[in-house]
């Protein structure tokens, strides 16, 4: 049975970060990879991290930095006005937010693990 809450995360923001573990796009797949297991430079990251109304694909408590893995739905304006009211809430809250498309996950890992990098140096 699901627990009634996590910090300020509701029971439905709970369980559907579970199923959003388990049912990874290509794209969160591979960039996982690379974080897991504190890979990157030893940063921790949490996968699909329930937090608040949210789930945060990647969070690095430490260093209060989310890492936002964005698929095509993110190009709409309807999706990009609303990811940009979600930026502003989370950073109102001290979170840094990355975001990085599919394509720049999938092509170009490496360049996204730099910047990565570099986010947790300022």
């Amino acid at each position: 049975m699901p627990r009634k809450t996590r910090g300020k995360a509701s029971a439905d923001i709970i369980q559907a970060a579970r199923k959003a573990r388990h049912e990874p796009t290509l794209a969160e797949k591979k960039l996982w990879e690379a974080l897991r297991g504190r890979q990157l430079a030893g940063l921790k990251f949490r996968r699909q991290h329930p937090y608040d109304r949210f789930i945060l694909d990647a969070f690095c408590v430490e260093h209060q930095l989310e890492i936002e893995v964005d698929g095509g739905i993110h190009t709409t304006p309807e999706q990009a006005a609303y990811d940009a009211e979600r930026t502003k809430y989370l950073e109102g809250l001290g979170i840094r937010v990355l975001r990085f498309s599919n394509n720049e996950v999938i092509n170009d890992l490496e360049n996204v693990l730099t910047k990565i990098i570099d986010a947790t140096k300022t």
